[in-house]
């Protein structure tokens, strides 16, 4: 089935009218991967492509860029004032009265929040009612099914093998010396080139008080040498380096010695726990044949934290979408940041990293787990019970 037949089938399924896509200066990414357009292509005037429940897709393209939609199927119009532009998307809506767009009621989902207020405004004032496409986005854009899953699980297998050689050379450097944290985060990017991964960011490398900031970067005029006694937070995401690769994206936690400080393994145990009772209420609403919604899934982990003491100190989202970007634009595990309505349905890859952030240290632990098309919960990858001992 070609992308337009599965468009339309989702859209009958959804009791949707159509499909409106819009861009300008290409700002809506999501529109050109979902359609297949290249994107690197500069988009300098308004388009639109009208996918309908039934029948043929339209276009509606400006004078200067009429052929912007030419790879795609559909009759197509040419616009050049603003006032025919409006009356001809009037008519390329036609009968349509329920139609999904790249918006979000009250920014709630801003991942896919893409159309302006202006043209939700232009859309409404023919009559038409816009709903979210951000449940059509996820099957379109972040679906991971069985093939593309195996690149994941490869992707996996050999950032475990980088993580152990970072902590075995860091117990090495710091035997020699001081090491820092932007050397190591520098070892593991070559150690990403040996090993045939891609990456978009840099690894994040960071030590007791810098690992209470959750994007902590080193650079050179804030990084510090890691010693013994310290505690050290690795962060490491990255995909095989082959097309149509996914992301796999862990943190572990390690201590430089042999002996864990009682405070640093109490708070590693909140987090580790909290992180197993997000993946206990996935498995149970899996095995059960019951809608879970990314939401739920961080109220669970935020509430283990919470009961312990340490709600405010866990101060971002539970999880995001995994996809061949690090932060793909399916189901995120969210109800602090936003409340991410949108249900973890088969072929859904998505992170569960709790975290709780002191002045003096941080702790993260973080596991990627999948919901398979057979309805499986797989963890990829080893979850870390306790701290490394770095010796």
């Amino acid at each position: 089935m070609d992308r337009i037949a599965e468009i339309q089938q989702a859209l009958r399924v959804a009791q949707l009218d159509g499909w409106l896509f819009y861009d300008f200066h290409n700002r809506d990414l999501i529109a050109y991967r979902i359609l297949g357009l290249d994107a690197a292509k500069m988009t300098t005037r308004r388009w639109y492509y009208f996918v309908p429940a039934e029948g043929q897709p339209r276009k509606l393209c400006h004078s200067v860029e009429p052929h912007r939609l030419d790879p795609l199927p559909g009759a197509k119009k040419i616009y050049l004032p603003w006032q025919q532009m409006q009356a001809l998307l009037k008519e390329t809506l036609g009968d349509a009265r329920r139609v999904a767009m790249q918006y979000s009621p009250n920014c709630q989902i801003p991942y896919v929040s893409m159309a302006d207020a202006g043209t939700v405004e232009l859309v409404r004032s023919f009559g038409v009612e816009i709903v979210t496409s951000a449940d059509l986005v996820q099957r379109f854009e972040a679906f991971v099914g069985d093939e593309a899953f195996a690149t994941h699980l490869e992707a996996g297998r050999r950032m475990h093998a980088i993580l152990d050689a970072t902590w075995a050379e860091i117990a090495r450097r710091v035997k020699a010396g001081t090491p820092t944290e932007l050397e190591i985060q520098e070892h593991m990017l070559e150690l990403y080139r040996k090993h045939g991964m891609a990456w978009h960011d840099k690894p994040i490398v960071a030590v007791g008080p810098h690992a209470a900031d959750p994007h902590f970067e080193p650079r050179p005029d804030n990084t510090v040498p890691i010693k013994p006694g310290d505690r050290v937070l690795i962060d490491l995401w990255a995909k095989v380096d082959a097309p149509g690769a996914i992301y796999f994206d862990i943190t572990w936690m390690g201590y430089v010695g042999s002996e864990i400080p009682d405070d640093y393994a109490r708070v590693f145990a909140i987090a580790r726990d909290a992180r197993d009772a997000g993946v206990k209420l996935i498995e149970e609403r899996v095995a059960k044949g019951t809608p879970v919604a990314g939401w739920e899934v961080d109220r669970a982990v935020r509430a283990h934290i919470e009961a312990k003491g340490y709600g405010p100190y866990f101060v971002h989202r539970t999880g995001h979408c995994i996809g061949e970007e690090v932060h793909g634009n399916g189901a995120n595990i969210d109800n602090l940041e936003t409340k991410d309505e949108r249900r973890l349905v088969p072929g859904t890859l998505f992170s569960i990293e709790p975290g709780i952030y002191l002045p003096e240290f941080g702790v993260r632990t973080e596991i990627d787990c999948y919901v398979s098309t057979k309805n499986e919960v797989i963890v990829s990858g080893p979850r870390q019970q306790e701290i490394v001992k770095i010796v």
